[in-house]
């Protein structure tokens, strides 16, 4: 199989003798060519001209923004638009975008972790290669914002502040770590965020509305962390086989965000967190949030800009992935 790995060189955790070593783990099991990522969205490029290129697998070595560019680039094609979902089987992928094997390269490697592969990028190429000689695949189901996929979350509010915050410090040379998040996470809480007057609505299909919330995030797999590998679960029953599911606040007082905050944090609980000021969808297939003032927006982790509005819909067996 010709496949091509897309690395972003400006990674957390990539470096030039970790790749190499990579290199030599696929070898025996793929045709492969490498390419690195020169500037944001070129992972989209690559990745949307691999199936006429005659590329049967794209794999990536970066975090989960590059994850990301690649997922929109192999379903839209070459002609930017939307293909046909992933395949059931490696063996019958005419007309279909070519698979996807992601290997841990960034801070959070949130979406590799959710699949279950390891955190270490070498043995994950390890993983990957037993999965191809063995044929072995999964379809995962993906969440849609308005034209844009996304593999695990997506959402409005504080979180989509802080990771705006965090990109700004790390366009300033800072490096990217949990303590980071945190650091900006306490700083937007408290100095930045209005926490009086809350404006995003959620409205399911079908228009049951609830509302307003200061905070809404659309999961499409749980857990879902920025902080190490210490899980924080909204929505516990999210899954990549099931439809979208929603956690929203209205409230973010200290003591009921804390209350929250160990909710989420607390194991491996079975239910979302609970409390008078929160609502918790589940396997939702579409919905929208709309909000009466631009508000702060992310997608998988990455700081899309501000939105007044954006539309929802699960996507099942959106890609078909090796692991």
């Amino acid at each position: 199989m010709r496949a091509l790995l897309i690395v972003n060189p400006h990674a957390t955790s990539t470096n030039r003798l970790r790749r190499d070593v990579i290199v030599r783990t696929l070898a025996p099991a793929v045709e492969l060519e490498i390419v690195e990522t020169r500037y944001r969205g070129h992972a989209t490029t690559l990745a949307s001209g691999a199936g006429d290129q005659g590329y049967g697998l794209v794999l990536t070595l970066g975090g989960d923004g590059t994850v990301n560019e690649a997922v929109n680039g192999l379903l839209r094609g070459a002609n930017g638009q939307a293909t046909a979902p992933g395949p059931a089987s490696m063996a019958d992928s005419n007309g279909r975008p070519p698979a996807l094997a992601p290997l841990p390269g960034g801070s959070a490697n949130v979406f590799v972790r959710a699949l279950g592969l390891p955190p270490d990028p070498v043995d994950a190429s390890r993983q990957v290669v037993d999965a191809l000689l063995a044929r072995r695949c999964r379809s995962v189901g993906l969440g849609l914002a308005d034209e844009r996929y996304f593999a695990f979350n997506s959402g409005m509010g504080i979180d989509a502040e802080v990771v705006r915050a965090v990109e700004g410090r790390r366009a300033h040379g800072r490096s990217v770590s949990p303590a980071l998040y945190l650091r900006m996470a306490l700083r937007q809480f408290y100095r930045l965020t209005d926490r009086r007057h809350p404006s995003v609505t959620l409205e399911q299909d079908g228009g049951h509305r609830d509302g307003p919330l200061f905070w809404c995030t659309v999961s499409n797999t749980s857990p879902w962390t920025y902080l190490g590998r210490r899980p924080v679960r909204t929505n516990p029953q999210a899954s990549f086989d099931a439809g979208l599911d929603v956690f929203g606040m209205r409230s973010l007082s200290t003591a009921s965000t804390l209350r929250t905050l160990r909710q989420m944090l607390a194991g491996r609980r079975a239910d979302p967190p609970r409390g008078r000021g929160l609502i918790a969808r589940h396997d939702l297939a579409g919905l929208t949030l709309e909000a009466d003032r631009p508000v702060a927006f992310q997608i998988d982790g990455e700081y899309v800009g501000e939105r007044e509005r954006v539309t929802f819909r699960a996507v099942p067996d959106a890609i078909q992935v090796v692991m």
